[in-house]
């Protein structure tokens, strides 16, 4: 008895059916894993330096940020070879792959016994979750089409938003209420399901392997990447930007990435795809995503820092607080996606941006010690309202005027920029706010602490003061109540000053959102080869 043929789809046809629901489910399983799993480690970070000791001395911070460090590089290694992967493999074979090989990179990170042994099982995990989110894009474009694309992608912006929020509150709860080996091991039912679930409901794959791998630009750009954003990382730990640690790899990176863009014109089909950049629409959302992208995650990863530092609240707390901003991005990501089905993103994004300018210039002026946290809340909420009526109509603009064989790689491209740009803004504004902190005069007798280079102003002590180790050293330097109550204050204003550095770059900002496109485009996501327009299988 043979298989009935999948049903042909209307081109023209806008309905969210059942079957691109099921489609959707899948890739938000994948992106749910990447994306919490970024936080999530994170909130365990302290609880490694302790745990994972071999002689009793607690490891440096500057150790296990190792097990960050070594995913995100993993993650920029990989990316570059998805687009040639999935027109190689198909998109469901390697989709696949991914979710199997971060399911088996948690399940390893969880046995580990060192170390050591985590961060290397972290850059499996990071192979993987590389994959996840340019493929997941890949799969929705092709499977909404023109008509439901931006309806489709706003749902796979919800996880995008939940990540950091719910991180570190799903963080907090696990190493409280179990170990630091649950941080991993949720991801175990979740890939499983993932797994299932993407065998069932995505369809089948028909690749055509007639392109040749890159080798050569593999070997420039995965690794120029690694380095560039090796060294923009090591910024805020060393606190220059002229450090040997931050200069060497990032100049390293530079070459590598400019080489590969001298010889990317030369193969037909080369790893990652600059002549994509002709198409105007890709071009000015890609500008105008890695401006927003630096500024907004750069400013925002500094909300929860300001609540801990600031107003002494624990890490659940504070991801309790800022929900606030992922509730108002869900109130308006699904009208945005609906609307950028009907209508040109530049007639939409301008809106969004508003809200999150908005937003963001009530945080600088919401800086002060108890400042309410209502009003704070306030301001996210608006934030959010404006990032969810802006992220994915940026991702839609980008990939909907792109031919179908050409999503996978702009889709790459897209998720390329992203990395660096999040790396850039997070490494820039942390500068900004260390910076900012070590001006003023040294504590005395602070100079004299082991390990503490130059000494303590008040704001660096009063940003760990509502620690036990803070306190302990506040005791122990018999530091005066308004002392400490300036350094308060002091802190307070170092973060305003991150916060107006990001507001400026999203003001700058809006120069390529106003050459966002205002008409409706052609999109091309039904042609084929030869211009013709095939009808859409679904499974």
């Amino acid at each position: 008895m043979t298989s009935a043929p999948p049903p042909v789809v209307d081109p023209d046809d806008d309905r969210i059916t059942p079957d691109l629901l099921k489609i959707a489910g899948v890739v938000v399983l994948g992106a749910i894993m990447s994306i919490l799993d970024v936080t999530v480690v994170n909130v365990a970070l302290p609880t490694f330096q302790t745990e994972l000791s071999s002689n009793g001395e607690p490891l440096s911070y500057s150790t296990v940020a190792w097990t960050a460090t070594a995913y995100m590089l993993a993650l920029a290694a990989v990316i570059p070879l998805t687009g040639w992967a999935a027109d190689r493999f198909g998109t469901k074979r390697l989709y696949m792959t991914a979710i199997g090989l971060f399911t088996l990179g948690s399940l390893l990170c969880a046995t580990a016994w060192n170390i050591e042994a985590l961060i290397g099982f972290r850059v499996l995990q990071g192979l993987g979750g590389g994959m996840l989110m340019p493929l997941g894009m890949t799969i929705m474009t092709k499977a909404a089409g023109p008509h439901r694309m931006g309806r489709l992608m706003a749902i796979l912006g919800v996880p995008m938003l939940l990540g950091p929020i719910l991180g570190p509150i799903i963080g907090g709860v696990l190493i409280d209420a179990a170990s630091w080996h649950w941080v991993f091991l949720i991801n175990l039912p979740i890939g499983i399901v993932g797994l299932l679930y993407a065998q069932r409901v995505l369809p089948k794959d028909a690749p055509e392997p007639s392109e040749a791998l890159d080798v050569v630009g593999m070997i420039l750009l995965s690794p120029g990447l690694a380095a560039l954003l090796y060294g923009v990382s090591s910024i805020p730990e060393e606190g220059t930007v002229l450090a040997l640690k931050v200069l060497l790899p990032a100049i390293v990176g530079v070459l590598l990435i400019a080489g590969f863009v001298v010889w990317s014109f030369t193969p037909k089909h080369p790893l990652l795809d600059l002549r994509l950049f002709a198409d105007r629409n890709l071009t000015v959302s890609i500008i105008t995503m890695f401006l927003f992208a630096a500024a907004f995650f750069g400013a925002l990863l500094l909300v929860p820092t300001y609540f801990q530092q600031v107003d002494g609240y624990s890490v659940k707390k504070a991801g309790l607080l800022i929900a606030a901003q992922g509730i108002g991005a869900m109130l308006t990501m699904p009208i945005a996606g609906a609307l950028t089905d009907k209508m040109p993103v530049g007639r939409i994004v301008p809106f969004g941006f508003l809200g999150i300018l908005i937003g963001m210039f009530g945080l600088t002026q919401s800086t002060d010690p108890g400042t309410s946290d209502w009003s704070i809340m306030g301001w996210l909420f608006v934030t959010g309202l404006g990032m969810g009526a802006t992220m994915m109509p940026l991702f839609t603009s980008a990939l909907k005027t792109l031919k179908a064989s050409d999503v996978a790689r702009g889709s790459t491209l897209l998720n390329v920029t992203q990395q660096v740009a999040s790396a850039t803004g997070i490494a820039t504004i942390s500068v900004v706010l260390t910076n900012a902190m070590k001006s003023g005069s040294v504590i005395a007798g602070s100079e004299n602490l082991p390990g503490v280079e130059g000494g303590l102003t008040p704001a660096q002590l009063a940003a760990s003061s509502n620690t036990d180790q803070g306190q302990g050293l506040v005791d122990a330097l018999g530091v005066p109540a308004n002392v400490l109550a300036q350094g308060l204050q002091d802190l307070a204003d170092a973060f305003q000053s991150s916060y107006w550095v990001a507001f400026f770059v999203l003001v700058v900002t809006l120069v390529p959102v106003a050459f966002l496109p205002r008409k409706r485009e052609k999109s091309h996501l039904l042609d084929a080869e030869d211009g013709t327009t095939p009808p859409i299988m679904m499974h």
